[in-house]
C-alpha cells in the first residue's frame, strides 16, 4: 500500500484517542498540574511518569477493545460480568462524571472571570450553545475550534523551559520518588491520577470509536490515534508541572486562574492571562460535552438502547434526556456562590478514588482471550496492566485510610 493511501486511512480512523486526551487537560487538569507545581515543586513528576506510562497503557486497551468487539466498555462490562457487577461499574461512572460536568462548567467560568465576565452571564450562555450543538448536530464542527483553542496548552512546554526550572532537580525529581509523608501530598497525588486516567476519558473513548465505526483493519491507525494522543497530553500535563513550579513552587495551593496563569509569563508576559483563559476556555469547552456523553454512552449501553449523537430525541430518549440533565445540573451547581478552583480540584480527588475500577475493569476485559482472541493482552501489557490497577488503587485506598482515621482525629 502507497504512503498516501495509509495517511487517508489514518485520517479516517484519527479522532477519538486525540479528543479524548485532548479533554483531560481540561479545567481539572490544568488546575491539579498548576496546584501540583505550586504546592510541591517537582516533587510529583516521578509519580507523574509512572502516570503517564498507565495512561498510554490503557487508552491503547480500550481502543483495542472497542474496535476488536465494536462495542463499547458498558456494553463489554453488561455481557462479561454479573448484573450487580454492571450496575456497580456504571453507578460509580455517573457519580464520578457529574461531578466533573460540574469541573468543565466551574472551568469555563473561571476562564471568562479573566476577561471579566460573570458566571451568572456566561455559564447559562455555554449551557445552552453546548447543548444545542451536540443535539442538532453540530458538534463536529464546533469541536473542532475547541480542539484548536487547546493547542494554548501546547505552549506549556516552552514555558517550561523559558522559566529557567532547576533541571538538575526536575531531573532527580523525575527519576526519583521525592513523596512527602502528608495527607495533602496523597490527596494531590489522588487528583493527579483522577485527572489524568479519568474514567470518562476511557468511557469517551471507547463509544466513539463505535460512533466512527472504526474496524480490525484500521485498528493499526486507532493505535496512533490513541497513544499518540496520550503521549501529547501527557507531556503538556508534565510541562504545566515544570512550567508552575518554575514560577509559583512553594507559594501553596492555588485559588485562583490569574495565580495559575501566572506560569505562562516567561512565553506570553502581560497577555499570560488571555492565553490561558482562551486555552482554559477551549478545553473545559470541548470537555463539558464529552464528560456527559460519556456517561450517556455508558448507561445506554448498560441498557441496551439507541445512543448516537446522530439520533433524534425520539430514537434515543435515554441517551439524549441524560445528557441534557447533566447539562442542567451541572450548570446549576457551578451558579452556586464558592471557590471555582478548589471545587475543581477537589472532583479530580473523587475521579481518582473511582479510577482504579474502571482500570480493574478494563484490564479484565483486556485480558480475556474468550473477548479477543488473538488481539488479548500480551504478557507485558497483562504486567503493566496488573501494577497500574495495584499502584493506583493502594494509592486511592491510602487516601480514604487517611480521611477515615481523620475523623477519628488519629493522624
Amino acid at each position: 500500500m502507497s504512503r498516501r493511501p495509509r495517511f487517508l486511512l489514518y485520517l479516517a480512523a484519527a479522532g477519538p484517542g486525540l479528543v479524548a486526551a485532548a479533554a483531560g487537560n481540561d479545567a481539572g487538569g490544568v488546575a491539579t498540574y498548576s496546584s501540583a507545581g505550586a504546592q510541591f515543586g517537582y516533587r510529583t513528576l516521578f509519580l507523574m511518569l509512572m502516570i503517564a506510562v498507565a495512561y498510554v497503557v490503557v487508552q491503547e486497551m480500550v481502543a483495542r477493545l472497542s474496535v476488536h468487539t465494536g462495542k463499547g466498555l458498558a456494553a463489554l462490562i453488561r455481557e462479561e460480568f454479573p448484573l450487580r457487577w454492571t450496575t456497580f461499574a456504571v453507578g460509580a461512572f455517573a457519580i464520578a462524571n457529574l461531578g466533573l460536568v460540574v469541573t468543565e462548567f466551574a472551568g469555563i467560568a473561571t476562564a471568562f472571570s479573566l476577561f471579566g465576565v460573570s458566571r451568572y452571564i456566561c455559564v447559562p450562555v455555554a449551557a445552552v450553545a453546548i447543548w444545542a450543538l451536540v443535539l442538532f448536530g453540530t458538534y463536529r464542527y464546533a469541536e473542532r475550534i475547541f480542539l484548536l483553542m487547546t493547542l494554548v496548552f501546547i505552549t506549556y512546554p516552552i514555558a517550561a523551559v523559558l522559566g529557567h526550572p532547576d533541571w538538575s532537580k526536575v531531573v532527580s525529581d523525575a527519576l526519583w520518588p521525592h513523596f512527602i509523608a502528608s495527607k495533602a501530598f496523597v490527596l494531590l497525588s489522588v487528583a493527579l491520577i483522577g485527572t489524568t486516567i479519568t474514567p470518562y476519558i476511557q468511557l469517551y473513548e471507547a463509544g466513539a470509536v463505535v460512533d466512527k465505526g472504526i474496524g480490525p483493519e484500521e485498528y493499526k491507525y486507532e493505535r496512533v490515534d490513541a497513544v499518540g494522543g496520550a503521549i501529547l497530553a501527557s507531556l503538556v500535563s508534565i510541562s504545566i508541572i515544570i512550567a508552575s513550579a518554575a514560577v509559583l513552587g512553594g507559594t501553596g495551593a492555588l485559588n485562583s486562574a490569574a495565580q495559575a496563569a501566572k506560569a505562562l509569563e516567561p512565553v506570553a508576559g502581560q497577555a499570560a492571562e488571555a492565553l490561558f483563559g482562551l486555552g482554559l476556555l477551549g478545553a473545559s469547552a470541548l470537555a463539558a460535552a464529552v464528560v456527559p456523553l460519556s456517561t450517556s454512552y455508558a448507561v445506554a449501553e448498560a441498557v441496551g438502547v439507541e445512543r448516537s449523537v446522530s439520533s433524534s430525541f425520539r430514537q434515543a430518549p435515554l441517551f439524549l434526556g441524560l445528557f441534557t440533565a447533566q447539562i442542567i445540573i451541572g450548570a446549576s451547581v457551578v451558579l452556586v456562590p464558592g471557590n471555582l478552583i478548589h471545587l475543581i480540584v477537589n472532583t479530580q480527588v473523587l475521579e481518582g478514588v473511582i479510577t482504579p475500577i474502571t482500570l480493574a475493569f478494563i484490564l479484565v476485559l483486556a485480558n480475556r482471550k474468550s473477548l479477543l482472541g488473538a488481539a488479548a493482552n500480551g504478557k507485558v501489557a497483562r504486567w503493566v496492566g496488573g501494577v497500574a490497577v495495584i499502584g493506583v488503587g493502594a494509592t486511592a485506598s491510602l487516601l480514604v485510610v487517611i480521611t477515615v482515621l481523620g475523623w477519628f482525629g488519629i493522624g
